[in-house]
């Protein structure tokens, strides 16, 4: 149901309705691509912007001796908001270009709240992407936290410059209205973790004991429904681990630029600028290492991307699955804040194990991560194609299309239904 506002900062039944007109429509990525030509390097820092060192994304002498005889990108790098692909050029009707001009929930809040992704094939060096962007879903919802919100759904399609599809993300944005979300207070009784000795000794102990399955596969025959599926430690997050998750994947879609570029790039959406203590304009963005930004936006202090949270349950996923296996699908939702300070335990267990399409030796995880007051902040699944005594190697999954736009074709129907 479409509910009815006044104007300004805040969700109408006509912005609404202006924003389910664009369905479908190819748009073009706000930014360029982090890594315009990925290669081994970019691979390398990637994941470890996320805290993954598996050599099979960017030691040569190690992935050569490995089903795929060369490094491959990580399966978190392979989409992503700005991290990789070119626009595809698409030439669009007039009526179709004025529908794209402006935001019309310009100036509410967004939230990335959830993610849906899959993979049918593997990202080599030296090749330039191809994307392509549509909106392909919009609900209208109330929140809890904000008392209205708009649910956006993304559907982007990569694909290598020869046309062969690589993946495909799904983006959940939550637009809330910031003045709600800040009379709500639904998080100020959140109180910062102070860690005993005892504590910080216990979580290191448990990272210095992860590593990935590697070269031993994990053979389908031997999983079983209820099995666990690994675990990972991540955390207690701090500014710095931020700093390096943008050291990696860079600034994101906003295209953040530093001194001069960021005047220009304030000239372009000032709205997404606001003033400091300084009277200083700088970037929303600065939720995520500044309080004060923080608690303008209805928070207690810094917080976290999503996406963060994201590529840690596929880093638990590939860690777990071993070099022989593929990650084909994964969805997450978000469902409270990761603050600075907090730990997140990762864990995850076996729901299913069944042949998928064409018979393709598959297991379905759950996963979830939890904080250390005993808050599960993220929930997912996960759909892993495993090496078979019976049914031999893993055979990679059929994308939805031919190319990009029988893809995204189908996707859109995908969502529509």
């Amino acid at each position: 149901m479409v509910h009815e506002a006044v104007a300004g900062e805040q969700i109408t039944a006509d912005a609404v309705a202006r924003l389910r007109a664009r369905i479908g429509i190819p748009v073009r990525n706000p930014a360029p691509p982090h890594y315009r030509e990925p290669g081994v390097d970019a691979f390398r820092i990637v994941a470890q912007a996320y805290g993954d060192d598996n050599p099979l994304w960017s030691d040569r002498g190690y992935a050569v001796a490995t089903r795929w005889r060369e490094p491959i990108a990580p399966p978190a790098m392979v989409g992503g908001d700005t991290l990789i692909g070119e626009d595809d050029p698409v030439e669009l009707a007039e009526a179709e270009r004025a529908l794209l001009k402006g935001d019309p929930l310009r100036g509410v809040h967004a939230f990335y709240a959830g993610s849906s992704r899959e993979w049918w094939a593997p990202l080599t060096a030296g090749h330039r992407i191809r994307r392509r962007d549509a909106l392909v879903g919009v609900r209208d919802k109330d929140s809890e936290f904000a008392g209205r919100a708009v649910h956006e759904w993304t559907g982007q399609l990569f694909a290598t410059d020869e046309g062969d599809l690589l993946s495909a993300q799904y983006k959940l944005m939550i637009r809330t209205e910031r003045k709600k979300a800040r009379e709500r207070g639904k998080y100020s009784a959140i109180e910062p973790y102070v860690y005993s000795d005892a504590e910080i000794e216990e979580i290191e102990r448990s990272v210095l004991a992860e590593q990935p399955r590697g070269a031993t596969p994990r053979y389908w025959e031997d999983v079983a429904a209820g099995d666990e599926a690994g675990a990972l430690v991540k955390g207690p997050l701090t500014v710095t681990d931020i700093v390096c998750w943008h050291v990696g994947v860079g600034m994101g879609l906003y295209n953040v630029r530093p001194l001069g570029l960021a005047v220009r790039n304030r000239m372009r959406i000032p709205r997404f600028y606001h003033r400091d203590e300084l009277n200083v304009p700088d970037v929303m963005q600065r939720v995520h290492w500044d309080p004060e930004f923080a608690r303008r936006s209805g928070n207690p202090t810094t917080f976290d991307y999503g996406r963060m949270r994201e590529f840690w349950l596929i880093h638990a996923c590939t860690d777990w699955m071993g070099d022989d296996a593929w990650l084909w699908k994964l969805s997450c939702e978000f469902r409270a804040f990761n603050y600075i300070g907090d730990t997140q335990w990762i864990s995850g267990r076996v729901a299913r194990r069944y042949l998928a399409d064409g018979g393709r030796p598959a297991v379905d995880l759950a996963l979830s991560a939890r904080n250390q007051r005993g808050t599960e902040t993220t929930t997912g699944t996960a759909t892993i194609l495993l090496p078979s005594r019976e049914h031999g190697p893993v055979r990679l999954p059929e994308p939805p299309g031919a190319g990009l736009d029988s893809a995204m074709a189908a996707i859109t129907e995908r969502f529509a239904s």
